[in-house]
């Protein structure tokens, strides 16, 4: 190579580097391929399919424990259904836990393991199943609805299970903990919220890679982004993510946390140090970690022994 040639070729791939460096910002600091890994947790998860597959395997051996939960529908369309693990305790309180997968995967049966823990201290564990978002023409208004109806169903008919309609909570892990943030800014009669590594702003999703399969629109991003609606949360929160989990995820749940402070809410805010997106979940599960505490501690029930 002639020093012509060495000096184009330098010239060229400074260029490149340049252009790399210059990629245009989409949201805060982010170019496109960092705002898209941001809002994808298989990026900062390796383990993620050795985890929800634990879910699973968890919520059988939890049912071989508890039996089958009673499968009760809250509404018309075959997906809307609930499954209820009972508490023998007499008028006892209610968790309703909404589960993750992006808007677009999860079934109730593979989260019933958290329900050993709320049924052996004394509370009722409820979970819904709601509509994928491939199955609503892209739509997320449609699985809001889904879920504030199951919420609602829960707290009309607690009775009916011997549970408490003056003390139903609620949880959600990532786009549930999206809508169970959505649920929190409704005028649902929950008591207490534990939104685990959710999501509260739709914009900087909006402009993420997932808005290949959902389709965002003005009306969506106002009304499904608890951030725009902290005035409507009468109930206490607790916001709890990890530390290993993407730093849009961190970001969103400090940020949410911080506004609820400012706004006067009643809001804790749990960092699980060395925990990843699907880790931090199951911690929902146990008495003596970050989300499980929590939600004992907003029902007002001791860890059980």
């Amino acid at each position: 190579m002639n020093r012509r040639s060495f000096l184009a070729g330098s010239a060229a791939a400074l260029a490149a580097s340049r252009a790399l460096a210059q990629a245009p910002k989409v949201f805060l600091d982010y170019d496109q391929a960092a705002l898209d890994a941001a809002y994808d947790q298989s990026k900062y998860a390796p383990n993620l399919q050795q985890i929800t597959k634990r879910y699973a395997s968890n919520s059988e051996i939890t049912r071989s424990r508890l039996g089958a939960p009673r499968r009760v529908a809250y509404g018309t369309q075959p997906i809307e259904q609930l499954d209820i693990y009972r508490t023998e305790r007499a008028n006892a309180p209610v968790l309703v836990y909404i589960h993750g997968g992006a808007w677009r995967g999860g079934l109730a049966k593979d989260y019933g393991f958290p329900a050993e823990l709320f049924v052996r201290a004394g509370a009722h564990y409820v979970v819904p199943d709601f509509s994928w978002v491939q199955d609503t023409g892209g739509s997320l208004l449609p699985i809001a609805d889904q879920i504030r109806r199951a919420v609602a169903w829960t707290v009309r008919n607690a009775a009916s299970f011997g549970a408490d309609p003056a003390r139903v909570h609620v949880a959600g892990h990532s786009s549930g903990g999206h809508m169970a943030g959505v649920v929190a800014v409704s005028d649902a009669n929950a008591k207490g919220y534990v939104l685990i590594s959710g999501i509260y702003d739709l914009l900087p999703v909006s402009l993420s890679a997932r808005s290949a399969y959902v389709k965002f629109n003005e009306q969506t991003l106002h009304a499904l982004s608890a951030m725009r609606h902290l005035d409507k949360i009468q109930a206490p929160v607790a916001v709890v993510y990890g530390t290993l989990e993407t730093p849009e995820f961190q970001r969103q749940s400090r940020d949410f946390a911080e506004a609820l402070r400012k706004a006067g809410k009643p809001v804790e805010l749990i960092v699980a140090e060395g925990y990843n997106h699907f880790e931090v979940m199951e911690t929902l599960a146990n008495p003596f970690q970050f989300a499980g505490r929590a939600a004992l501690e907003q029902m007002k029930l001791k860890a059980p022994v």
